[in-house]
């Protein structure tokens, strides 16, 4: 009988600052499976410095019943052991066996916790899920990060002044507040100003701080966790729901639409507050794609799993936590120029616009296409800010980095997904889909590893290039092709190399 595998997860220290992780593993065969993985022993403190592994569990991300997420599933102890409770219909899972008193039973998986005798670190290994070999971790995310909890403050009834972000703009609305997920996105997309107040182009914008976030982010931390602790009667994309249709293009303050350019007209400075700008305007338009998709599409695609929804609710919410990341660094380093004050285009959209009738395409040029080249480029603009030794911005884009191959991830596993139900060859329909919705050659440099780990193999991107508009080369638009100008992209160079061009601050004082 062949030994179970095991995956090394992480040192068992780095487990100590959360009680719940997700944990989402990918075989050399391209298969990807989420976890949940929970740690009931208390974390270390300063009165107890080496606190021990204790109860660690391990299970399927979401539950059996109708797919709802487990990350904020309820433990409770009863006479046979431990149970993560469902926020959605209140099934409950045995941590240890994954047997329900419903009957259903939710996949677990053991973990071991063992000592490496070259150094005596304790590191923690899960058994590797079935269906595949050589299995490694793409991601392992704390559930309870300060950014994705549930807003710090108590959220009230709107007509409370409190419920307010903005002046005259609740977080929820006073008048036909949404019900459901459709309702919600369709809302977000609808809101126009992301930052926070007195107004967009004012001079004395302050800094984001946690728990005070602009409106499009707060609604959408708000959404989210409704939707992932079951406070949501549905997700409404199906009868006898009737979804509100999304807009054509989200809106957007009048001010920055008068502020909006052709990009081939954007200023070709490089200094830092230009950089963050830029990549900033490119995440508040990821918000809005991650909404659009399922707002756009899930209605016309009923059979889409509500796993589907829970992996863009979670996109959609690390966009707004990258979008006030950069904005938060941009008032750090020049307040003088609050975010919307500099130039801005919609070239992002544009990709939007031309899949808007298709979900496959849509996956394909958004997710593997766009955000797969941000992959690239990504580790450039990082290695500009730290010769620069801006270290806060730094920590900010390795997150946004990291948050993004599991993005390309997502849009992986639902591009393979679709095409199976719909018979397809993944890569030839990827390849398809390009050919149609691209302008000219997708060129390296690839972020080979970083591709790899979201699932996507060579022959997914190399010798790629689309017929949309022959002969015109349009590697400037969307998210990785900003970044690209952002970077002076170098035909030579690696994927990891930065152009040397260094970044400008503001000299205060």
């Amino acid at each position: 009988m062949a030994s179970t595998e095991y995956i090394q997860i992480a040192p068992f220290t780095r487990l100590l600052t959360h009680f719940r992780f997700l944990l989402t593993v990918q075989s050399e065969q391209g298969r990807s499976h989420s976890l949940i993985l929970f740690r009931l022993s208390e974390p270390a403190t300063p009165d107890s410095p080496n606190a021990r592994p204790g109860q660690l569990y391990a299970m399927e991300s979401t539950c059996p019943h109708l797919g709802a997420d487990l990350s904020h599933a309820e433990i409770e102890e009863c006479e046979t052991g431990v149970v993560a409770v469902c926020p959605w219909h209140r099934y409950d899972f045995d941590l240890r066996t994954g047997k329900s008193e419903t009957g259903l039973k939710a996949c677990t998986y053991n973990i071991e916790v063992r000592t490496d005798p070259s150094d005596g670190v304790d590191n923690v290994w899960v058994e590797a899920p079935e269906g595949g070999k050589s299995w490694r971790v793409v991601e392992l995310r704390p559930v309870s990060e300060e950014f994705a909890d549930p807003p710090p403050r108590p959220l009230v009834k709107p007509e409370s002044e409190a419920a307010s972000v903005t002046e005259g703009e609740p977080i929820i609305p006073t008048e036909n507040a949404p019900t459901t997920l459709m309702q919600w996105a369709v809302l977000i997309l609808n809101t126009p100003n992301p930052t926070l107040k007195p107004s967009l182009f004012t001079t004395h914008s302050p800094a984001l701080t946690p728990g005070t976030f602009p409106p499009q982010v707060e609604r959408t931390k708000h959404a989210v966790n409704l939707f992932h602790t079951g406070q949501l009667a549905t997700i409404g994309n199906t009868p006898p729901h009737n979804p509100p249709q999304p807009p054509t293009i989200p809106a957007r303050d009048d001010a920055y639409t008068q502020n909006t350019v052709d990009p081939r007209k954007l200023t070709k400075r490089k200094n830092a507050a230009v950089m963050l700008h830029a990549l900033a305007n490119i995440e508040q338009w990821a918000i809005d794609l991650a909404w659009d998709i399922m707002a756009r599409f899930g209605p016309s695609n009923p059979s889409l799993p509500p796993a589907f929804f829970f992996d863009f609710t979670k996109m959609a919410l690390d966009e707004s936590k990258h979008f006030s990341l950069l904005v938060s660094r941009l008032s750090g380093i020049s307040p003088s120029t609050p975010y919307g004050t500099l130039p801005v285009h919609t070239s992002l959209w544009d990709s939007a616009l031309s899949t808007s009738s298709s979900l496959l395409g849509r996956l394909a040029i958004i997710h593997l296409v766009h955000e797969a080249r941000g992959l690239d480029v990504n580790p450039g603009t990082i290695a500009r800010f730290a010769r620069a030794k801006d270290e806060e911005s730094v920590k900010a884009l390795e997150v946004i980095h990291q948050d993004e191959v599991t993005h390309v991830t997502t849009g992986h596993r639902w591009f393979t997904w679709l095409c199976e139900k719909e018979g397809k060859d993944a890569v030839k329909a990827f390849r398809e889909e390009v050919r149609k919705g691209w302008r000219g050659e997708v060129r390296g440099p690839f972020n080979v590893e970083a591709r790899a780990k979201a699932g996507m193999t060579k022959e997914f991107y190399e010798d790629l290039r689309g017929d949309l508009g022959a002969g015109e080369a349009d590697l400037g638009k969307g998210i990785g092709g900003e970044k690209e100008r952002l970077v002076s992209e170098e035909k030579n160079a690696g994927a990891g190399e930065a152009a040397n061009v260094e970044v400008a601050y503001e000299k205060t004082g």
